[in-house]
This record gives C-alpha cells, structure tokens and sequence, in this order.
C-alpha cells in the first residue's frame, strides 16, 4: 500500500437527520423503548415483591407510595408500556410468518398499535377498579 495515495473522507452512512420519520420506523424505536421501560418497571415489581416478603412494613410502604397520583400514573404508564411492547412483538411474529409486510399493512398497523395498546390499558384498568 502506498503512503502518498491521497486521502480521501470516507462516506458517511445516512443517520436519522436523512430519513424521513415514518410510523413502522418511529414504532420500531417506540418497541426498543418499551422494552427498556419494561426492564426498568420489571425492577419496581421485584422491589415490591421483596418489600412483601419483608413484612407489613413494606407492604405499607409500596402501598402509601403506588396509591398517590404519581404512583398511579407510573402504574399506568408501566401498563401501558406493557401492553405497547407485547403487541409489536406479536406484530413482529405475524410478520415473521410473512403477513402483513406490505407498505400499506406496515402503516395500518403502525398507526393503529399506540392506539390499541391504549384501550387495552384503560380496559385493563377499568377491570381492575370494578374488581376492587
């Protein structure tokens, strides 16, 4: 290899700022998200579940804590985020069986799973609130 061929920049690879933002691509990063979020409310669940064991002491803890607003609201975002993140991956799956892969299918269903996953949330709740 010769040291005196000249320099020349190296191309660069198109990133976000190239791209225009379309719903299969912003519900594929929404998932990557989730998932995180999922990690992180998975960490809250063990918490309360050792508070249990610990006795009523921290049952009284996580329960003072989850019953204010904020802890309702982090409850439901948590649920949320759960349901988001289990029907992209059942999307996923249906398109791993080759389903639902054309641009107009891609789009329907990108659009419609925030919304789905949202009444699923609120019918979940609901549920829970006239079982209580």
């Amino acid at each position: 290899m010769s040291t005196n061929a000249p320099m020349r920049p190296r191309p660069l690879s198109p990133h976000l700022q190239i791209y225009k933002p379309i719903p299969s691509m912003m519900m594929s990063i929404l998932h990557r998200l989730t998932g995180v979020g999922l990690y992180f409310g998975m960490a809250i669940v063990a918490l309360f579940l050792l508070a249990l064991a610990g006795g009523e002491g921290g049952h009284d803890l996580f329960s003072e804590l989850f019953g204010s607003i904020i802890g309702i609201v982090v409850l439901f975002l948590f649920s949320w985020v759960l349901f988001h993140h289990m029907l992209g991956g059942v999307r996923h799956l249906v398109w791993d069986f080759g389903h639902l892969l054309s641009r107009e299918e891609s789009r329907s269903t990108s659009m419609a799973l925030p919304a789905v996953s949202l009444v699923m949330t609120v019918i979940c709740w609901l549920i829970a609130w006239l079982l209580v």
